[in-house]
């Protein structure tokens, strides 16, 4: 029998036990209540509510007077959750002739998911309101960001596209993906018991859309290079071309167009490694071009004076381990004689005075062997071996063209720093920058370095100049009244098969500067294997030089066509006022590089286009006037300068035209230069009888 002290003590321990396990047993029902009763909750708001995530809205891509060229706009997809849907098949069954899927394929794909899933992106709202007018359970419609390009292919290797998820894989659309795309928009659903969507709402696509993007390239002069660029490629029979004009000061890119071009609309039906930008992706031999570069490194490093004499040996020239020839016999010949004929041996015999060390270090100086620093994605660096294991005949090779690859973009920025006297400065594409709801802020370019003295870079552009005189190989690159310098190259295209220079394959290459004595422009130009026998740099890039050039001149108020017969004298160049007047024999004028303010709107029209016409205007019309189409719509020519026949030729049966006056147009209504849809009314032109001329003298 316990003793009355241990009873006492088990009475407590008991009582203590029961005072622990009543919170213990109150916290464990209460825990077990929250479990059941929030589970549940949070079910049923699983149910009903859900919280999409869309892409943002992109910004817009402008070009340099702010036409759109990429913007984005809501667009309705059609979605499903299939755990809400009362029988799948039946609902498969009914939407599969409306969003064109196979009855089963569709029924399958709603089975494989129970959550959210898209059935079809952007539909038409025709479409869209057929689905919703089915009153299907856990099927429904909502807008999203659609990219678009209005100018479907115009420029389309320079914008590039954004994928169907809102990223941006190609161009400028990729570069500047980041500050394009903005914040995913986080959209909740609500849904009641059947499944069907009761409210929307959450982040406005304009709190999350992203900022806008101002290019270098300016719409109206992109359409003209491309339309030149088709041109030329439809007669020679090519397969492809690039153009690249760059302003020389600063490496804004004016224009670059390429073609074959695509429809970036059309992006999920393309082949997409057929969608690169070959000025920036692809690199080949720049042939005889590179011969510029040479010279200018030979006299930098003076190994050679302006005034020495080299023996190109009548044609045939031997060195280790091949026998080189120039297309032409020639015997004795200055450095620039050189380059004004293209003689292969006398390339060979300056760079083998150069040394293969310094003639490395030289290209290496001008950009080749490495990328450009655009940013642009993809960009090549093309190839350039180092000098030790050059071989002689490697060594010659090199000195005319072959065995090195180059971008166009590469032989733009070396050419720019022959035109701005010796710098090289970055390629760039993009101008502004603005933020949603902000201002344009201008980039100001990069600061050059210096390649070579102005001195070598002058010597050089009198040889260019010399290159299209009516005795040189780019001849056919000449303009009325303007100093032109370049040069021509046409490499034999590598057979990877046989391991050899092709016999009947080349590339045609030309790179100028206009107008040489006040250089603005900067032009590349290559063209994919033309047929024979104008398959050359001098017969088939420079012609196309010339057009560009006559067109990209009148953003600088200059108004010049190509010069197809050579050796006539030269007409006056009209320039509008304030631009000084090209002087054939004064020296090369070296302009300061031009900067933009660090806030700005993009840069507006040029004065060629925006302004009122001039009455320095040409008594004949400066170029043919073309209406380039962009599918439902056309961009309207400068009709200034032409007859009324010449207008009612170019414009019957296309676009109205409200005719005022005689003589030759003198203005127009939509200027030059506007995207004119077809059915928007007439054009309207005023004509006069006489033109006033400029007061300056003939040249």
């Amino acid at each position: 029998m316990r003793s009355p002290r241990a009873q006492i003590s088990l009475r407590r321990i008991g009582i203590t036990r029961i005072l622990l396990i009543i919170p213990f047993a109150v916290l464990g029902i209460r825990a077990a209540h929250l479990s059941v009763e929030e589970r549940g909750i949070a079910r049923g708001e699983n149910q009903t509510q859900r919280v999409l995530e869309i892409a943002p809205g992109r910004g817009a891509v402008v070009d340099s007077s702010g036409a759109e060229l990429a913007l984005s706009v809501e667009s309705p997809s059609v979605y499903a959750i299939p755990s809400s849907i009362d029988d799948v098949d039946v609902a498969a069954a009914r939407l599969a002739p409306i969003l064109g899927w196979k009855r089963q394929k569709l029924a399958d794909r709603m089975r494989d998911r129970q959550s959210f899933l898209f059935l079809a992106r952007w539909v038409t709202p025709e479409r869209a309101q057929q689905v919703l007018d089915l009153g299907l359970t856990g099927v429904g419609v909502l807008d999203e960001p659609r990219r678009i390009y209005p100018h479907r292919q115009l420029a389309s290797r320079v914008v590039g596209f954004a994928n169907i998820d809102g990223e941006g894989v190609r161009g400028i659309e990729q570069q500047e993906d980041e500050w394009l795309r903005g914040m995913v928009r986080r959209i909740p659903i609500e849904r009641d018991a059947r499944g069907r969507k009761l409210w929307i709402g959450g982040d406005s696509q304009w709190n999350t859309a992203g900022g806008d993007v101002a290019l270098t390239i300016d719409a109206t002069l992109q359409a003209q290079t491309e339309e030149a660029l088709r041109e030329t490629i439809s007669t020679s029979g090519a397969r492809g071309g690039i153009v690249v004009v760059m302003d020389p000061w600063t490496g804004d890119i004016l224009a670059l167009a390429e073609s074959p071009g695509f429809d970036p609309n059309d992006f999920r039906n393309l082949d997409f490694a057929s969608t690169r930008s070959r000025a920036f992706a692809d690199a080949i031999d720049p042939g005889s071009t590179l011969k510029t570069f040479l010279i200018a490194a030979a006299l930098e490093e003076d190994v050679i004076q302006l005034d020495d004499i080299i023996d190109c040996e009548n044609g045939s020239f031997r060195v280790p381990g091949k026998t080189i020839h120039d297309h032409h016999p020639n015997g004795e010949l200055t450095p620039a004689g050189v380059l004004r004929v293209s003689s292969n041996i006398g390339a060979v015999k300056i760079a083998y005075l150069l040394g293969r060390a310094d003639h490395y270090r030289a290209l290496r100086r001008f950009g080749f062997g490495g990328v450009t620093k655009s940013q642009f994605p993809g960009e090549s660096a093309g190839l350039l071996r180092p000098w030790k294991k050059w071989k002689p005949v490697d060594h010659a090779t090199i000195a005319y063209g072959q065995g090195i690859n180059v971008t166009p973009i590469q032989l733009a920025a070396a050419t720019s720093a022959l035109a701005n006297g010796g710098l090289w400065v970055q390629p760039r594409l993009v101008s502004a920058k603005r933020a949603p709801g902000g201002d344009w802020r201008t980039s100001r370019p990069e600061p050059g370095h210096r390649v070579i003295r102005e001195e070598t870079a002058d010597a050089i552009l009198k040889m260019l100049e010399g290159v299209v005189s009516p005795e040189g190989t780019g001849s056919l690159a000449g303009l009325k009244g303007i100093r032109v310098g370049g040069k021509t190259g046409t490499p034999q295209k590598y057979d990877p098969e046989s391991k050899t220079f092709s016999q009947d394959r080349h590339e045609a290459w030309f790179m100028g500067v206009v107008p040489v004595d006040a250089p603005k422009l900067v032009i590349v130009v290559r063209v994919d294997e033309a047929r024979r026998p104008a398959h050359t740099g001098g017969a088939t890039a420079a012609p196309l030089f010339a057009r560009v050039a006559a067109a990209q001149l009148t953003r600088y108020g200059i108004f010049t066509e190509p010069e197809r017969s050579q050796g006539q004298p030269r007409p006056a160049v009209i320039v509008a006022q304030n631009e000084s007047l090209p002087s054939v024999s004064a020296a090369p004028k070296k302009t300061t590089p031009r900067t933009q303010p660090s806030t700005a709107r993009p840069p507006k029209p040029s004065a060629a286009r925006a302004s009122k016409p001039s009455s320095t205007r040409p008594s004949q019309p400066t170029t043919v006037a073309r209406l380039t189409s962009l599918g439902d719509r056309v961009l309207l020519p400068d009709f200034r300068g032409q007859t009324m026949d010449e207008v009612r030729q170019m414009t019957a049966g296309r676009i109205q035209v409200k005719i005022s006056g005689q003589g030759r147009a003198v203005s127009q209504q939509p200027p030059p230069g506007t995207v004119f849809a077809l059915d928007s009314g007439p054009v309207t032109i005023r004509f006069e009888t006489q033109l006033a001329m400029s007061g300056e003298g003939e040249i």
